[in-house]
C-alpha cells in the first residue's frame, strides 16, 4: 500500500522554487538574481566545479548592504523549509517502517526483544513497574527562531502533511498549493529576528504549547501501543511509564527575571490548560457514551460514584438529569465537567487532586467492562485515563532551581539576625548547625526580608511562596529543588533547612521537596562519596529520604563539565562517576534516580537520546531517568506528532531494555585494560584541552573569530549569556561557548582532544574492540564522529583570518592538526570510510552544506567590517540565525 504521494527531493525542489518566486516578486529581481549567483557559484565549488571559493567570496564582497540583506534572509528562510521538508521525511520513514514491521527501537521491537530473551511475564512486570522515563523541559536561549515564525513554518508543514498523505483531486490539490505559497510569502515578509528578547513567561508559554498541542495528544497512542505489544505478549497491566516536568518559569539559576509571580503565573496557566483539555475530553466521551440506561446494568462503582457527585452537586444533578433522562454515562461525564469547572474554586464540590478524576473515569470504565463494553474502553475511555495519570493537573510538574551560592548567602544573613556567624563556620560546623536546625520542632530563622540583600530576600520569598503553592496546587506540583554548582553536603543540607523553616518540610515523616543536587564540576563529581555518603548517614536528611520513598535523584552536568575538561574527559569522567553513584547508593540501600542534563548539541551531552540510554552503566539503570530537552531540540523531537510519538517511544523501548538487562545482570563486566585504556586517554585529553583554554591569547582568538558579541546581543532567550558579564571561557554560559564555535563550523566541544587523548593509549587494535564491545565507548565515538562530520575547517579558516596574524599562527594550525587527527582515528577505530555511519545525516549534510556556505561568508565580511550600518547590523544577525537552521543547532 502507497503511503505518500511525495518524497524529499521534490519538497525541497518545490519550497526553493516557491521561495526563488517569492523572493523576485517581494524583493526584486536584482535580488533574486544576487542569491542564484551566490547559490550556484557554492555549490559549483562543493561539486569540484570550481578550484576554489575565490569567486564565491568576491561575489558575496561585492554585494550592496540591501542586497546582503537579501541573500542572508533567502537562505536563512530557504533552512527553514528545507528544515520542515526533511522532517516530513522522518514521518514518511516511521510510517512506512511501523507499516511494514521494520521500525527498530519501537515497542513492538521491545517485546520482541524480551521474548526472544525468554523473560517471564513476573520479570517483565517487575520492569515495568521500575520505568518511569521524564523529559524536562527547560527554557535555555538555544531557539533561535521567533514563535511567530515556528507558527508559520507549522502551516507549512501542515499542508506539505496534506499534500503527501491524502489522496486528492486535482481542484484540491490545487487549494493546497495556493495556500502553500501563501504561507510561504506570509514568512518571507515576517521578521525573522526577534527585536525584544523574550520574558520567562514567553518561554514558559513555548514549553506549554508542545505539551498541550501535541503530548497531550499522543500519550493515548503510545500506552494503546504499549497494551497491545508488551502488556499482551506477557499478560501484564501496564503500569505509568513516563511523564513530563519543565524547568521553563521556575529555573533561577543566573536569571534574576525568573520572580515568584512568574511562578505562580505558569503553575495557574498550566492548571487551567490542562482542566481545558480534561473538560474537551469530557464533552467528546459524552457524545460517545449515550448508553440508554433501559438496555444496560451499570456497575455498583459507577452507581456509587454518580450517587456521590448527586449529593455533593443536588442543584446541577437535577439539571442534567432533566437534560439526559435515563442517559446514566452522559450525566456522570456532565457532574464530572462540573468538578473540573470547580477546581481551584471557592465553590465546593470541586476536584481536590487529579486522583479523585481519575477515580471517577476507573468508574465508568468499569462499568462500561462489566456490561461487554470492552472496546469502547480502550478506544475511548483509556486514551482519557492515560492522559489523567500522565499529567495530573499541573501537565508538567515544575523543578525549581538556584546557585547554591545564593542559598549560602541567604541563610548566612537569615542566620546573622540571630546572632550566628555562618560565613566563618567550617564545612563541619555548618552541616552540625544545619542538622540540629531541621530536627528541632522550632524555626531558627524568621523568613521576614527586611533589611536582607536582594539575593537574599529572593532566596528567602522563594521558599515561603513555594509553600503557598504546594497549598494551593498541591504538592506534586512543584516538588524538585535543583542545586547547581553543589559541592558540599551543606549546599544540599541549606535548601532542605530552608524548605523546613518554610514548612515545605516536616520531619520525620513528610518532606514536601526532593532535593537533588546537580553535580558539574570535576571537583564536585570526584567528590560524590564526600558529598552523598555524607548526606546519607546525616540524621536530618536519612529521615527526609525516607519521607520521600528511597529514592535520590542526582543531576549530572554535561555542559559545564565538558567545557571545563574537554569532551573525552568530560564522557569518561561523567560514565565513571555514575557507576560511583550506583555503589554508593547501593550500599545505603538508597534507590538511584539519574538526572542528566543533555543539551542538543553532542558536546553538551546530545546525540540519540535511545543510545544514550542503552550506553549508561547497567548498575545505574534502576528504571528511573530524567534528562533535560532543550532549545531547538524540543522543537525537532517534540513538535510533530508522528515524530514525538515515535521518540517517546525509542525512550521506553531503550529504558525497558536496559532495565531488564540490568535486572538479568546488574553490573557490567568491563575488562580492566578498557578502563586503563580511558583513564589514560581522559588524562591526556584533560591536559590537552586545558592547555588549549588556559594558553595566552585563546580567548581573545575566541573572541576575534567567532561571533560571540553578536550572539551575546540576540535575543535569544530571558536568560543573561555570562554570568557575571565577564570575558573569560569559565565565565561563559555553555550555551553560547557551543553556539559561537558551532557557527563558526569548527565543533571544537565536540572533538578537540580526542586525538591527543587516544594517541597517548596508542593500541587502536584495543580502541577497536572497545568500540565494537562496549555501548559507552561506541557512543562516544560516534557522537565525536558526528561532530567532526559538522566540522568544516575549510570555513574554519575564513574566521580564523579575523584574528591577527600572530594569534591565527598560535591557534588555527592545532586546531586543524588535532581535527585532521582525531578524523583520521575515527575511521581507523571504527573501520568506516565516512565519519557518518546514518546515509540520511550524510544526504542532509551534503544538501545543506553549500547553501550554508555563503551565510557563513556573509558573517565574516560582516564581522571583519569595524563600521556596520543598521541594515548590516541586522543582516549580520540574520546570518547567525541562518546558519543556526542550517547546522540544525545552537548550542
Amino acid at each position: 500500500m502507497r503511503l505518500h504521494t511525495r518524497d524529499v527531493r521534490q519538497d525541497v525542489r518545490e519550497l526553493g522554487g516557491l521561495l526563488g518566486d517569492v523572493l523576485s516578486r517581494l524583493a526584486s529581481r536584482e535580488a533574486f538574481e544576487s542569491v542564484e549567483t551566490v547559490r550556484t557559484g557554492s555549490i559549483d565549488y562543493r561539486r569540484g566545479d570550481a578550484e576554489s571559493r575565490a569567486v564565491l567570496r568576491d561575489e558575496v564582497a561585492d554585494l550592496s548592504p540591501e542586497l546582503a540583506g537579501h541573500v542572508a534572509r533567502a537562505f536563512a528562510t530557504y533552512f527553514e523549509l528545507i528544515n520542515l521538508a526533511e522532517e516530513r521525511q522522518r514521518v514518511r520513514a516511521i510510517r512506512e517502517g511501523t507499516q511494514e514491521g521494520t521500525l527498530e527501537d519501537s515497542l513492538r521491537a521491545t517485546a520482541e526483544t524480551l521474548a526472544e530473551a525468554d523473560a517471564d511475564p513476573e520479570t517483565v512486570e517487575r520492569v515495568l513497574e521500575d520505568v518511569n522515563v521524564v523529559p524536562t523541559f527547560t527554557a535555555h536561549p538555544t531557539e533561535a527562531r521567533r514563535k511567530t515564525v515556528k507558527a508559520k513554518l507549522r502551516s507549512v508543514e501542515t499542508l506539505l502533511s496534506e499534500l503527501d498523505e491524502r489522496r486528492l483531486t486535482d481542484r484540491e490539490r490545487n487549494q493546497l498549493e495556493r495556500r502553500l505559497e501563501s504561507e510561504v510569502t506570509g514568512l518571507w515578509e515576517t521578521r525573522q529576528v526577534r527585536k525584544r528578547r523574550p520574558e520567562v513567561a514567553d518561554e514558559a508559554r513555548n514549553v506549554l504549547w508542545y505539551l498541550e498541542n501535541v503530548l497531550f495528544d499522543i500519550v493515548g497512542d503510545v500506552y494503546d501501543e504499549l497494551d497491545h505489544t508488551v502488556g499482551e505478549e506477557f499478560d501484564v497491566d501496564v503500569p505509568k511509564l513516563f511523564g513530563f516536568r519543565s524547568w521553563a518559569g521556575s529555573d533561577r539559576d543566573g536569571n534574576p527575571h525568573v520572580t515568584p509571580e512568574v511562578t505562580a503565573e505558569t503553575l495557574d496557566r498550566q492548571r487551567d490548560v490542562v482542566l481545558e483539555r480534561y473538560r474537551d475530553e469530557l464533552k467528546r466521551l459524552s457524545g460517545v457514551l449515550s448508553q440508554d440506561g433501559d438496555r444496560i446494568e451499570t456497575s455498583a462503582l459507577f452507581d456509587s460514584s454518580l450517587d456521590t457527585d448527586r449529593e455533593q452537586l443536588p442543584t446541577i444533578a437535577e439539571r442534567v438529569t432533566d437534560r439526559y433522562p435515563e442517559e446514566p454515562y452522559r450525566q456522570k461525564l456532565a457532574l464530572m465537567r462540573e468538578r473540573i469547572d470547580r477546581v481551584g474554586d471557592v465553590r465546593p464540590g470541586g476536584y481536590h487532586d487529579a486522583e479523585e478524576l481519575l477515580a471517577d473515569v476507573d468508574a465508568i470504565a468499569d462499568s462500561l467492562r462489566k456490561d461487554g463494553a470492552e472496546s469502547v474502553v480502550e478506544t475511548e475511555v483509556e486514551p482519557l485515563r492515560r492522559r489523567v495519570e500522565t499529567f495530573g493537573f499541573s501537565l508538567a510538574a515544575l523543578d525549581l532551581r538556584d546557585h547554591q551560592e545564593n542559598h549560602t548567602t541567604a541563610i548566612a544573613e537569615a542566620l546573622a539576625r540571630e546572632g550566628f556567624d555562618y560565613d566563618s563556620m567550617s564545612e563541619d560546623e555548618r552541616v552540625e548547625l544545619l542538622t540540629d536546625a531541621i530536627l528541632q520542632d522550632e524555626p531558627i530563622i524568621d523568613l521576614d526580608t527586611e533589611g536582607l540583600s536582594e539575593t537574599a530576600s529572593r532566596v528567602l520569598t522563594l521558599f515561603s511562596e513555594t509553600a503557598d503553592w504546594q497549598r494551593e496546587y498541591g504538592a506534586e506540583t512543584i516538588d524538585t529543588y535543583c542545586i547547581s554548582m553543589t559541592e558540599e553536603a551543606s549546599h544540599v543540607l541549606e535548601v532542605l533547612f530552608l524548605a523546613d523553616q518554610a514548612g515545605i518540610v516536616d520531619l520525620p515523616g513528610y518532606s514536601g521537596l526532593d532535593v537533588v543536587p546537580l553535580l558539574e564540576t570535576e571537583y564536585a563529581l570526584s567528590g560524590a562519596r564526600r558529598i552523598v555518603g555524607t548526606l546519607f548517614e546525616n540524621e536530618a536528611y536519612a529521615a527526609a529520604l525516607e519521607a520521600r520513598g528511597g529514592t535520590q535523584e542526582i543531576m549530572l552536568g554535561y555542559s559545564d563539565s565538558n567545557k571545563e575538561n574537554g569532551f573525552l574527559a568530560a564522557n569518561w569522567s561523567l560514565y565513571r562517576n555514575q557507576k560511583r553513584l550506583a555503589e554508593i547508593t547501593e550500599e545505603y540501600d538508597v534507590t538511584l534516580r539519574l538526572f542528566h542534563g543533555r543539551g542538543g548539541s553532542i558536546s553538551r551531552g546530545g546525540g540519540p537520546m535511545n543510545e544514550a540510554l542503552l550506553a549508561l552503566p547497567r548498575e545505574t539503570v534502576s528504571g528511573q531517568v530524567k534528562f533535560t530537552e532543550q532549545g531547538e531540540a524540543i522543537a525537532e523531537k517534540y513538535a510533530n506528532p508522528v515524530i514525538a510519538e515515535r521518540n517517546v517511544e525509542q525512550m521506553l523501548d531503550a529504558q525497558i531494555r536496559a532495565r531488564y538487562a540490568a535486572l538479568e545482570d546488574d553490573e557490567e563486566t568491563i575488562p580492566d585494560e578498557w578502563v586503563e585504556a580511558m583513564d589514560v586517554a581522559a588524562d591526556a585529553a584533560r591536559d590537552a584541552y586545558r592547555d588549549l583554554l588556559e594558553s595566552d591569547g585563546f580567548v581573545s582568538y575566541f573572541e576575534e573569530t567567532t561571533p560571540i558579541t553578536v550572539i551575546e546581543d540576540l535575543n535569544l532567550g530571558s536568560r543573561p549569556a555570562s554570568r557575571s558579564g565577564e570575558r573569560t571561557v569559565e565565565d561563559l554560559r555553555a550555551i553560547p561557548w557551543v553556539f559561537s564555535w558551532t557557527q563558526s563550523r569548527c565543533i571544537l566541544p565536540g572533538w578537540y582532544s580526542l586525538a591527543k587523548g587516544l594517541d597517548a593509549y596508542g593500541d587502536v587494535e584495543t580502541l577497536r574492540e572497545m568500540y565494537e564491545e562496549w555501548p559507552f565507548f561506541r557512543t562516544t565515538i560516534d557522537n565525536a564522529a558526528m561532530a567532526l562530520a559538522r566540522t568544516d575547517l575549510e570555513i574554519t579558516a575564513e574566521y580564523a583570518d579575523l584574528a591577527s596574524p600572530e594569534l591565527r599562527e598560535q591557534f588555527f594550525p592545532e586546531l586543524e592538526a588535532e581535527y585532521e587527527r582525531s578524523a583520521e582515528l575515527v575511521l581507523d577505530i571504527t573501520g568506516r570510510d565516512d565519519l557518518l555511519s546514518r546515509e540520511w545525516l550524510r544526504e542532509s549534510l551534503d544538501r545543506r552544506n553549500p547553501y550554508v556556505d555563503p551565510l557563513n561568508l556573509l558573517q565574516v565580511r560582516l564581522l571583519r567590517q569595524s563600521h556596520l550600518t543598521e541594515t548590516e547590523r541586522r543582516t549580520l544577525r540574520l546570518t547567525v540565525t541562518g546558519v543556526a537552521a542550517g547546522m540544525k543547532n545552537t548550542g
